[in-house]
């Protein structure tokens, strides 16, 4: 009961950070279960469910205001709900530490992201078949770390053009494609306690609906991505410890 208290407690702080910065903390609780002793795989599976259950909320909300353009965002969802998956299933034939060498480079790609990243676009990309490709590709990575995604997918599409306000609503609306695809491929060959994925679920719905009511009020945002940055780096460098001594 204890573990379920902390574990619930952890979530639900964290959830509020990362919802007041506009994203996911999925990509933080993940290693800090592991670190409190739970298994990866099964930390993974915790953390995609909980994603899920926030994100579904985004996209419902996205789709009755009719903000979701369908066209863009279909090629996305299609490919990582297929992907995903795949990235799963492929995790149980893979070096669980080689997994968490990935994981730790994509906490520092995460981190650097929100603390220096431009929003800046490199490229000009308007073709479906980038949407595919980009689709598949992260998904696949998302399924293989555990995490939704969007992460990873944010920045990608930023960087190839698309706006800003475009991107947010369509990783709203597909990382729940990959999360859910991603976590039954999991739960099909990692045992789960369910009460801890309830609690660890209702405390980041919970920290989720609290952050983005509080993200409505002057907070810096610049201030609390560079602490949502400083975490992720603490937890990078926590992993880079382990594979060092």
């Amino acid at each position: 009961m204890n573990d379920y208290i902390i574990f619930g407690a952890i979530t639900f702080v964290l959830s509020i950070l990362f919802s007041m910065g506009g994203a996911g903390a999925g990509v933080a609780i993940i290693p800090i279960l592991n670190f409190l002793g739970l298994d990866f795989t099964v930390a993974k599976a915790v953390g995609l469910f909980a994603g899920a259950s926030t994100t579904i909320t985004s996209s419902v909300m996205n789709i009755k205001r009719k903000a979701v353009e369908y066209s863009f965002v279909a090629p996305i969802a299609i490919m990582m709900l297929l992907f995903a998956p795949l990235g799963a299933y492929s995790s149980s034939f893979i070096n669980e530490e080689y997994v968490k060498a990935f994981y730790m480079i994509m906490l520092f790609y995460s981190a650097s992201m929100m603390m220096f990243g431009k929003k800046k676009a490199l490229f000009q990309v308007t073709s479906k078949a980038a949407l595919f490709l980009v689709g598949g590709i992260v998904g696949f990575l998302a399924g293989l770390l555990g995490v939704g995604g969007g992460n990873i997918l944010i920045p990608l599409l930023t960087l190839l053009g698309f706006e800003p306000k475009k991107v947010a609503v369509a990783v709203s609306f597909v990382v729940p494609f990959s999360a859910l695809g991603s976590f039954f491929t999991y739960a099909s060959y990692v045992p789960l306690d369910w009460m801890l994925l309830a609690t660890v679920s209702l405390s980041a719905i919970a920290g989720g609906y609290i952050g983005n009511y509080m993200m409505h009020f002057k907070l810096e945002q610049k201030q609390i991505k560079k602490l949502m940055a400083l975490i992720l780096y603490t937890l990078a460098l926590k992993l880079l410890w382990h594979f060092i001594f």
